[in-house]
Formats: C-alpha cells, sequence, structure tokens
C-alpha cells in the first residue's frame, strides 16, 4: 500500500468580517473565493473532497467538486464549534471578563450555550478517524480553523490548549502524509493561504 494524504484546508474570508460564527451560516466573500481558488489552484492531484456543510465551505467545495469531476461528501462533525450566545458577535461585542475567561482558558471555559470544547473536539477527532481509515489517495478537507487546530494538535501530539495556539489564517493550508500502516501520520506543510 502506498502513502496517501490528506490536504487541510481552511475556508476562505467570510462576509461580515471577523466574529465568533460557529454555527452562523454566512457566505464567502469575494476575497474569500479569490483566496480558495488560489490555494486549490496547487492542488492538482486530489481525488476525493469532503466539507463542513457549512456555506462558507460547502459552496466552494461543491463547485471545486464540479470542475474536477470528484466526489464530495459534507460531514456534519466537520463544522465549527457551536458558540451559543456568542455566534454572530465580533469580539469587542462580547463581556470583557467572559471573552478573557476564554482566551485564559479555552478548553475548559464553556461560553454561555456554547458547545463544550471536548464535546466539539471528540465529534471532530471521530470524523478525523473516519478518513484514516479511508481509501482515497489525494483527499481535500475543506474545514474550519478550530477544526483544522484540533486535528493538527492530534497529529503532532500537542496538548488541546498548545493545539489552539496554532495560526489558521484564511485558506491555510497543511498537507499531511499517511503512509502505510503502521505508519503515523506526519505533517509536511503549514502555510498561509494566497490573498
Amino acid at each position: 500500500m502506498t502513502d496517501r494524504f490528506i490536504v487541510l484546508l481552511r475556508h476562505g474570508e467570510v462576509q461580515g468580517g471577523g466574529r465568533f460564527r460557529g454555527g452562523q451560516d454566512d457566505p464567502l466573500s469575494g476575497t474569500g473565493w479569490g483566496q480558495l481558488r488560489g490555494a486549490a489552484a496547487r492542488e492538482r492531484e486530489l481525488t476525493h473532497i469532503v466539507s463542513s456543510p457549512s456555506r462558507r465551505c460547502a459552496e466552494f467545495a461543491r463547485t471545486l467538486a464540479a470542475e474536477r469531476g470528484l466526489p464530495l461528501a459534507l460531514i456534519d462533525a466537520l463544522g465549527e464549534r457551536r458558540f451559543g450566545d456568542w455566534e454572530g458577535l465580533a469580539a469587542d461585542q462580547i463581556p470583557v471578563a467572559q471573552l478573557t475567561r476564554f482566551w485564559d482558558d479555552p478548553v475548559g471555559y464553556t461560553p454561555p450555550g456554547a458547545e463544550p470544547f471536548m464535546e466539539f473536539r471528540g465529534r471532530v477527532l471521530d470524523a478525523w478517524q473516519a478518513q484514516l481509515q479511508g481509501r482515497d489517495p489525494h483527499t481535500l478537507m475543506l474545514t474550519h480553523g478550530g477544526v483544522l487546530r484540533v486535528i493538527m494538535a492530534q497529529v503532532l501530539g500537542m496538548t488541546d490548549c498548545a493545539g489552539l495556539l496554532l495560526e489558521v489564517p484564511y485558506a491555510c493550508v497543511t498537507r499531511l502524509r499517511l503512509p502505510a500502516p503502521p505508519g503515523r501520520p506526519s505533517l509536511m506543510t503549514h502555510a498561509a493561504g494566497a490573498d
């Protein structure tokens, strides 16, 4: 069995600017579409696409899959962490004491009404394990910053808190190599997306 590859791709810029939008389903901006087009243009060997069902991921994933004649799977578990009462809010709209608690302890502090981090982590890693069992030689996974941090922390053996410190800008591309068993996944490259 030969090595397989998974390319992790964060969605591009979203209409409405930077906000807590786990479940808020805003579309990509024009800039975001361009960022993803630039990132995808460098991925010529794809054989399969998996995506979060959120518009900011799925609309581009559908377009790319149709253009290249590739199979596409929308996977609910690849959705971003739900932020409850903070959905749609910019950081400066959140009470300072709550936001400070969140920045100080993003794993242990759950914003009001939000999905607890460990539940989010569990569903993401379940979806990740399913991808590891797949057979596609070159998969593109289009998803969110929080999801990608959880996966990269798992691959690199980092603590959850350390993983949440990884920078994952819009259209960031991370390439992972999955060797034949009993090999372990390894991170090949991690680079900011094209503007």
